[in-house]
């Protein structure tokens, strides 16, 4: 496999079976299993999830990196990559979840997201601004640019709309979102990454 056999297109609605076994690979860190338990039940409601945004949510953006020449059990370019950007402001987004599947701690999850959501707000106010939602690689194509393109494709939406970009980072990640001008707002001790991309002033 070549650079030039990775393509970057929309993700679709047939890619939600993909996702699911993709977030997974690339979810291993008990901070984020804990939250996200891999169960069958979890597998079944992240697709579902992913297909109501689909569907239903216009500002959802996703997009996926594919490798054109590993084909996967159903006969398409394997999904080696994908993000969600959210074009939405919270307020307008409503809820970030369905309601949570019983695989999964309920209270846990709650408590991880308000923190989440406490952080940006604290970071961005009431700026406009895109949300870099979720970002996954699999192992197998980790350090082939894949997330970089996908960061890149955001922050271009971004600046083309003349808005700010927004991303909880994992403290590993956050040298790859600093190299597309995100600076880390974190208070002492988080163990997540406030990053924020802001727009430039004429």
């Amino acid at each position: 496999m070549t650079s030039s056999t990775l393509k970057l297109e929309p993700l679709t609605l047939e890619d939600a079976h993909a996702l699911s076994v993709l977030w997974f690979a690339a979810f291993t860190d008990p901070s984020m299993t804990d939250v996200f338990p891999n169960t069958p039940g979890v597998r079944e409601w992240l697709e579902n999830s992913s297909r109501d945004d689909l569907t239903n949510k216009p500002f959802q953006k996703y997009v996926k990196i594919v490798d054109t020449e590993a084909i996967d059990s159903q006969g398409r370019p394997r999904l080696v990559a994908f993000a969600k950007w959210d074009l939405a402001m919270p307020e307008d987004r409503g809820r970030r979840w369905p309601p949570w599947h019983e695989d999964m701690n309920g209270d846990m999850a709650e408590k991880f997201f308000q923190i989440l959501e406490g952080n940006r707000k604290r970071v961005m106010g009431e700026q406009k601004h895109f949300y870099l939602d979720t970002l996954a690689t699999h192992p197998d194509y980790q350090r082939r640019g894949c997330g970089s393109r996908l960061v890149q494709w955001g922050c271009d939406l971004a600046d083309a709309e003349g808005v700010s970009a927004y991303v909880d980072a994992s403290k590993a990640g956050a040298p790859l979102y600093a190299k597309h001008g995100f600076v880390d707002h974190s208070n002492p001790g988080e163990e997540v990454a406030s990053m924020a991309r802001f727009v430039k002033a004429d």
